[in-house]
Parts: structure tokens; C-alpha cells; sequence
């Protein structure tokens, strides 16, 4: 049975005149606590508030299944010249459905829109939106407190990056994905147990296809349904927290899909895009481009970030395709852009943006991490914006990650002829803070997985793997993983079915499980693995001149003079007996970690347990040490 309400009562508002001014000055940053679908009380009256900014419209009304979905029961109010529409409507509650019907002045174009600004989605391939709210009781006081240290420059910092619909699921119950709370326990374990710091999610933000991962955003700012509410995204949050695992959040600004029911042409205008397709439209996703230049448009984005990280505790925010945002030309041939005011390629509305947006997330959040996945070499990205930077906390090493996948891809016998693309890093290495990333990109669209790009036979691959992951953790810069290839999975990410588990019963996989782990373990209890990460101090070189073996050494140090740890790599199969490698100080040096030890499924050849440093120089060192190579892998050396 239908129930029935009285008309939209106008003499309510959420909204004051200067949330207007700062709404279309484009500073209003808490756009969610005034726009959207809003439970509240007037007047003694049970009921929802409704805002929304439609300013090219002739009429807007809500419809959803309480008034049988027709148009003109419910009709909203323009507030003035604002360009929004508001009205309370007595009755519903929390969980009913709706919709916004909009008539455009323009051409009489009507239209249904899902709530740009709602919280709380139907399940997809259903669209329409759901009054809900953001109540929910945090337990992570403990880590709100001290997340400042475990997200600075100098504190270790080693991501897991998950996909949640994929990562495991059940397969006795039609093989569906798990929830946010059944994801909470078991991700937190498993994190737990491989020493990770913190997880990224690809994006949680609604989306209506879901072969798209998240990246085709149609909801900024609600957890995608399909896993449960966002009290439930919350807790797997809170969850996390409690187990002292910071949560790093996919965010995506850069554009967004052409489906109906969402932000394209939403007022019958290109309210939200560029009009001119030249700037508009993007031609590698088939998605639109925000108009940065407009100031409710920036609100309505940075008021996306400060959502999640103000209801739901983030802890850090990694933008998507910076790189599109920034060039104008990006993946555009001669004639398809149009140049800035001044002749230029630079998009100079996405830079002023972007540098909006850091300025705000820090002045509100100064213990977060904004993060750029950058593709280019602009400048600045993660430096300040006093000195023209961008203003990103951190920034992507898409070079190292292109140079070693390309690098360890070579047989060994041809390694020698690419040693530059293991080196050349440390030219550019301190210009951002980096973050070293292996992550889903790399193992989607017939690239293969990350083992499979690992030449040799069976045994060969597994130990390059290893190699792989101890190069990249002796490395200046923060570490991400994505999730599978910690262990070795042999066929490329597939977002509609769980990850590989079984394969952990066999000793070669279960292996590079636990060398990831003791890595992990490592980098996070030695100071000098993490400490001056982003520091030229940090860094220093041993011997990166050995291309002939194709071996490097290097040393990694801590502000304190004592804490300093030795890296060999040999990128070879063949073992090599009385290597000599200079050091900066006699004693024993104890083997700390070693990729060819039996356990992690190498063949054992090691140094039994260290060595002592004789007095001859060597490598520019005062000291040496005369040691045993293992083959194809990575030891780590301490003083004791």
C-alpha cells in the first residue's frame, strides 16, 4: 500500500546566504552537510530536506516509489538566483528512494537524476538515490590521535592496494563478493600478518558498471551499495584503525561517465563538464571532464574529498590520472585541444585546482597524505605551493616502475646492456616524495601478471620475483603492492572472480608470501630503511658501476650515524663466491634478510649469518667484506 504525503513545505532551509557566497565563490568545502538529502525535524514534522543546484532549470521535483514516482506531487523551490532548489517533505524517512525530475529552460529537455550529493545509493544496475545519513559510533580514537606519525615522510609506509569486490570471495554462495564487515576481519588479519602499513582501495565511490573498478564515478560521495552501507564501509574503516592500518582512498576528479542519471548535461547544460568537447570530453575513457574553472563545480570536488575524510576518517587521498587533468593535449592529436590564454598545453583551471585542493585537505586534515598518480615529468608535483609546487604530499614513481618491469623483463644474459634503467632513478629520486608502486595497472588489460613477466624457467621466475620486491623495498621512497602479486599469481587480475588463494599450499608461492612479509617486517623496524626515505641523505651508492654482473650495492642510513643497512642485488642466475663490497665501518655484519634463504624458496646459498669486515679499502670504503652472492637475489646487511 502507497502511503500518501502533504505538498513540499519552502519555509525551511539548511542553507544560509553565506553557505551561498562560498558556494559560488567555490570555498564552500562541506557542500555534503548542506546539499543532498537531509533527515530532520520542522516544526514538530518528521521528514527529509532536499537541496540540489540545478540553475538552468524551469522546475524540479523529488519522485520515488512513496508518491508512485510521479513528477509533479513534489516539486522544489529555486532559492532565489542561487541556482538551487530546496523543499522539506514531511513523512520520509531514512532508506526510501528517490530522484530528482528536472525541466531545463532550455529546449524543454526533462530529465531523472540520482542526487549528485547523495550519500547513499540503490544497488546497481538499479540508480536512484536513498535518504540516508552518516550516523555511526568510531572506536579509533587511538589511531586519530597518533596517524600523523604513521602517515609523515620520515615513518615507514607499505601499501596494500585492494580491489574489495575481488580480493577474496564466496564461492559457496554464488561466488559473490564479500562485505565491508566480512572484509574487516579478514583484511585486517591478513594485513596484519604481511606487516603491511596501510591499504588503498580503488575506489569505493558509487559506480554503475562495475568492470570499471570504481574510476567511472557517479556517486563522490557514497560508498558503492554493493557491499553493504556506509555505516558498514565505516566500520571496515574503525576496523582497520583498531588494528593500526591506515586506509588510503583511490579519489578521482579528473572525469566522469556519460550515463543519464548522473552528473553529464544534468540541468539540460554542461553544468559540471566543459561544453566544447575539446575540453569536455575524454577521449581514451569516453567519460566527461570536470570544468575546474567553475567555482561550484570546485566545490562540489574538494567537498567530495573532505567528505571522506571528515565522516569516514581517510586517511589519505590518491587522485587519479593527474596527468589528464594537467595537459590540455593529453591523448589528443593536433586540432582536437584548445591552448590556455597563453598558447600553452598546461591546463591552468586543473592546476589552480589541484593546488585549491591540496591547500584545503592540509589546512583541515594536516594529518593526512594527498597522493598523485602522475605520469609525466611535471614539476612540482609534490612540493609546496609557496614555491610553485602542486601541493601533493606525495607522488607515484611511475619512471622506476616503467625502467625495473622493463629491466627485470630482459633475460639476465642481456641485463648488463640495461643497467641504466636500474641507476638512472637516483638522478631524480629526491626531486618528489615518491611512492614506488607495483600496482593494478600493471597486471590488467593483457600485460600479464607480475610472475609472468619474470623470464627464466619456474624456479627463475620465482627468484626474480623476489628480486624484484627486495630491489624495490632497498629503495628511497614508500612501497605499494597490489593485492596478488605478493604471492605470485599467475593469471592477470580479473575483477569478477576472487584472487588465487589455493595457490599458497604451494611452497614456491607460500615463499614469496613470507620474503614479502619479512620485507615488510624489515622495512618498518629498521630506521634506516625508512627514515630519510624521501632525503638524499638516506641514499647513498656502494658500487652501481658492476654492469658487467649486473650488480648493485648500496647503502641505506638513518639520521642517526649508527643506523645504516647494506644492500647487494645480483640480478643474475649464477652465484657469485668472494664478492668484495666496501662498507663504512669494521665489526660483523649480519646478514639480516637474504631472497635465496630455503624457507622463501631459494636454493640457501648464503654467508652463514654475516660477515666480518676486513680493513681494505674498497668502493671508496675504509672497509670491506669479502662475501658469497646468492643467485638472482637480494641481501640486506647490518653491523652488529
Amino acid at each position: 500500500m502507497t502511503t500518501t504525503y502533504p505538498n513540499v513545505y519552502t519555509d525551511v532551509s539548511l542553507i544560509t546566504d553565506d553557505d551561498l557566497f562560498l558556494f559560488n565563490e567555490g570555498s564552500h568545502f562541506g557542500l555534503y552537510e548542506k546539499l543532498g538529502s537531509h533527515s530532520m525535524t520542522h516544526n514538530g514534522v518528521e521528514g527529509t530536506y532536499f537541496a540540489v543546484w540545478a540553475p538552468n532549470a524551469s522546475s524540479v521535483s523529488v519522485k520515488g516509489n512513496f508518491n508512485n514516482w510521479w513528477r509533479d506531487t513534489h516539486p522544489l523551490q529555486k532559492r532565489g538566483d542561487s541556482g538551487i532548489w530546496q523543499g522539506f517533505i514531511p513523512g520520509l524517512k531514512k532508506g526510501e528512494i528517490y530522484k530528482y525530475h528536472i525541466v531545463s529552460q532550455h529546449n524543454g529537455y526533462e530529465v531523472e537524476k540520482a542526487d549528485p550529493m547523495a550519500i547513499s545509493y540503490e544497488v546497481p544496475p538499479k540508480t536512484a538515490s536513498v535518504i540516508w545519513d552518516t550516523e555511526y559510533t568510531w572506536n579509533d580514537q587511538d589511531w586519530m590521535a597518533k596517524r600523523r606519525r604513521h602517515n609523515a615522510l620520515n615513518a615507514p609506509m607499505s601499501v596494500y592496494e585492494v580491489h574489495l569486490g575481488s580480493w577474496m570471495r564466496v564461492p559457496e554462495d554464488g561466488n559473490r563478493s564479500l562485505s565491508y564487515r566480512e572484509l574487516a576481519h579478514k583484511l585486517a588479519d591478513y594485513v596484519q600478518q604481511m606487516g603491511f602499513t596501510h591499504v588503498e582501495f580503488l575506489p569505493v565511490t558509487e559506480h554503475p558498471f562495475f568492470g570499471s573498478w570504481g574510476y567511472q564515478t557517479t556517486g563522490f560521495f557514497a560508498a558503492s551499495s554493493r557491499y553493504g552501507t556506509l555505516q558498514d564501509f565505516m566500520y571496515l574503516v574503525d576496523y582497520l584503525h583498531q588494528h593500526d592500518i591506515g586506509v588510503i582512498l583511490d579519489w578521482v576528479p579528473s572525469h566522469f561517465p556519460t550515463d543519464e542519471h548522473g552528473l553529464a548535461f544534468f540541468d539540460g547544460t554542461n553544468l559540471y563538464e566543459h561544453s566544447d568537447p575539446r575540453q569536455g570530453f575524454h577521449p581514451d575513457w569516453g567519460s566527461f571532464i570536470f570544468n575546474y574553472g567553475r567555482h561550484e563545480v570546485r566545490s562540489f570536488l574538494i567537498s567530495s574529498a573532505f567528505f571522506w575524510l571528515d565522516k569516514c576518517h581517510i586517511d589519505g587521498l590518491r587522485v587519479d590520472a593527474v596527468a589528464s587533468m594537467l595537459y590540455l593535449d593529453y591523448s589528443r592529436k593536433e586540432g582536437e585541444w584548445i591552448p590556455n590564454i597563453n598558447g600553452g598545453r598546461e591546463n591552468l583551471e586543473a592546476v589552480s585546482f589541484l593546488q585549491r585542493f591540496n591547500e584545503a585537505v592540509y589546512q583541515r586534515f594536516p594529518d593526512v597524505q594527498t597522493i598523485a598518480e602522475e605520469s609525466t615529468s611535471w614539476a612540482q608535483v609534490s612540493r609546496p605551493l609557496y614555491v610553485g609546487g602542486l601541493g601533493f604530499g606525495m607522488k607515484w614513481d611511475m619512471g622506476w616502475m616503467n625502467d625495473t618491469l622493463d629491466y627485470m623483463s630482459y633475460d639476465s644474459v642481456y641485463r648488463k646492456y640495461h643497467h641504466n634503467q636500474l641507476t638512472f632513478r637516483m638522478l631524480y629520486a629526491f626531486n618528489e616524495n615518491f611512492v614506488m608502486p607495483l600496482s593494478h595497472d600493471e597486471v590488467v588489460h593483457g600485460k600479464g601478471s607480475l610472475i609472468g613477466k619474470m623470464p627464466g624457467d619456474y624456479w627463475q621466475k620465482f627468484a626474480n620475483l623476489r628480486s624484484l620486491f627486495g630491489y624495490m623495498y632497498s629503495q628511497s621512497g614508500k612501497k605499494l603492492i597490489f593485492m596478488g602479486c605478493e604471492f605470485g599469481q599467475w593469471s592477470e587480475w580479473n575483477h569478477d572472480r576472487s584472487l588465487d588463494w589455493h595457490l599458497l599450499e604451494s611452497p614456491a608461492h607460500a615463499g614469496l608470501q613470507k620474503w614479502v612479509a619479512d620485507l615488510n617486517q624489515f622495512y618498518r623496524s629498521e630506521t634506516a630503511m625508512h627514515e630519510l626515505d624521501c632525503e638524499p641523505a638516506g641514499f647513498e651508492w656502494v658500487d652501481c658501476d658492476d654492469y658487467q654482473h649486473s650488480i648493485v650495492s648500496l647503502l641505506r642510513k638513518g639520521k642517526s650515524p649508527e643506523e645504516k643497512v647494506l644492500v647487494v642485488c645480483n640480478f643474475t642466475p649464477e652465484p657469485r663466491h668472494n664478492y668484495r663490497i666496501g662498507v663504512p665501518e669494521g665489526g660483523f655484519w649480519k646478514e639480516m634478510l637474504n631472497s635465496d634463504a630455503p624457507e622463501y624458496g631459494g636454493s640457501g646459498v648464503g654467508n652463514l649469518g654475516g660477515k666480518d669486515a676486513e680493513s681494505i679499502g674498497w668502493h671508496n670504503q675504509h672497509y670491506s667484506l669479502d662475501i658469497s652472492l646468492p643467485p638472482m637475489s637480494v641481501c640486506f646487511f647490518k653491523r652488529s
